[in-house]
């Protein structure tokens, strides 16, 4: 019958189409693993410290993760956590304009509004969706976008969201973000987007210069401080404090999925009248869960010992200088900010990166090689990142894996 034939075509051309997508996915899967780029992922079965249990029963010494103020698993942390399950439950099951939320939340919002003295702070789930949000809520085809070219890929696709003219400046590059400046002065607003800290290279953006040409023509700014919060500035309040220019920061975004912490958790913080435009149109923070109370908890507390107690920023920062000076003096290429604890480590080719990150796994140091498309083709290199919970005992022993392996490869 007709209709038989009807409902056989149809199923055939459906598992025609899941066929097509499947082969699609693997012909991309096999070209990826034949670049040396394919991402493998190693299971952790504890607590994210300075060393972790694998999967495998072995422990490391962890070199990879944003856990710069060894808060992920600090006891003071992990109780307050525990403590607001108890008083505030595990999740909110809404978003926050409808029932999602508590005092916790607005809390947080206020205590990091004090922290960095700006007028009000808007939490989301994450900055990638707080990046999401901000440049569709508040700008429009009036205005203009002018964006560093190595800007994180979540400020990328933000900017993609929003209908304003897009430009973009050569890194850190203050000639060219200049020109850009002139060609759009007719526009309402020319939004500088930077980020505070470049986290593949290392690098911290110019701050100081990037104010001194936004004074010149009426521009407003735009910093993602994701690595730079809890790490750089006046008691690690982040990148404009280092430059001595956080009064000149229009829009200040960072996480609490880092130094604060490293659950998750996002925020934007700046001008009242820009957060309140945010609560009203930010997409993600409309349709996507309140951050769960136990994270805001937690977060708050990492919030209050970096704000009473400077040790564990100190050590970092102490970590930072030796690891850089004692790697430079082996021989190896490191590039990045002097003070950065992000330390890349150039290799060059993709499978050289891969290959020593391997190599030194086995020498009880986990570290991962980066290549393209994470970074330029070329430019493969390992990102060694560094934490208060270090002992200079681990950072020693980083050392000697990496002059080691280094001899055993030839490279």
């Amino acid at each position: 019958p007709v209709s038989v034939l009807y409902w056989m075509l149809r199923r055939s051309s459906c598992l025609l189409d899941r066929t097509a997508l499947r082969k699609a996915c693997a012909q991309q899967l096999a070209a990826i693993e034949e670049a040396g780029t394919f991402k493998h992922e190693r299971v952790i079965t504890g607590p994210q410290q300075s060393t972790v249990a694998l999967a495998d029963g072995s422990n490391v010494l962890n070199f990879c993760a944003n856990n710069y103020l060894g808060y992920s698993n600090h006891p003071e942390v992990v109780r307050a956590s525990h403590k607001a399950l108890d008083t505030h439950g595990f999740g909110m099951s809404s978003v926050r304009f409808i029932c999602g939320t508590q005092d916790i939340h607005k809390n947080l919002e206020r205590d990091l509004s004090e922290w960095f003295g700006t007028e009000d702070t808007i939490l989301y789930p994450s900055c990638f969706d707080a990046n999401a949000g901000v440049f569709e809520a508040v700008l429009t085809d009036e205005d203009a976008v002018i964006s560093d070219a190595l800007n994180h890929a979540s400020i990328i696709d933000g900017i993609r969201l929003c209908k304003a003219a897009r430009h973009r400046f050569k890194h850190m590059d203050m000639a060219d973000l200049e020109e850009k400046l002139i060609a759009t002065q007719d526009k309402r607003i020319r939004l500088i987007v930077t980020d505070g800290v470049f986290s593949m290279d290392g690098d911290v953006a110019p701050l100081d210069k990037i104010v001194a040409l936004a004074e010149k023509y009426n521009a407003n700014i735009f910093v993602d401080d994701c690595h730079g919060t809890g790490v750089f500035g006046d008691g690690g309040r982040g990148t404009p404090s280092l430059f001595g220019v956080s009064d000149k920061i229009d829009i200040l975004h960072s996480t609490l999925g880092k130094a604060m912490g490293g659950a998750s958790g996002g925020f934007s913080s700046g001008c009242k009248e820009m957060v309140l435009l945010q609560r009203q149109k930010g997409r993600p923070y409309l349709f996507s869960n309140t951050m769960a109370p136990a994270v805001a908890a937690g977060c708050a507390e990492s919030l209050r010992l970096l704000r009473s107690d400077s040790s564990a920023l100190d050590h970092l920062r102490a970590n930072t200088a030796l690891f850089r000076s004692e790697m430079s003096a082996a021989g190896f290429s490191l590039t990045g900010h002097e003070s950065c604890p992000i330390v890349p480590v150039m290799f060059g080719d993709a499978r050289v990166a891969s290959n020593f990150s391997k190599e030194m796994l086995s020498e009880g140091i986990y570290v991962i090689g980066f290549s393209f498309p994470v970074v330029p083709k070329g430019q493969a290199r390992i990102r060694v990142q560094l934490s208060s919970a270090h002992s200079e005992a681990d950072i020693r022993e980083c050392i000697r894996a990496f002059v080691a392996v280094k001899k055993r490869l030839g490279v």
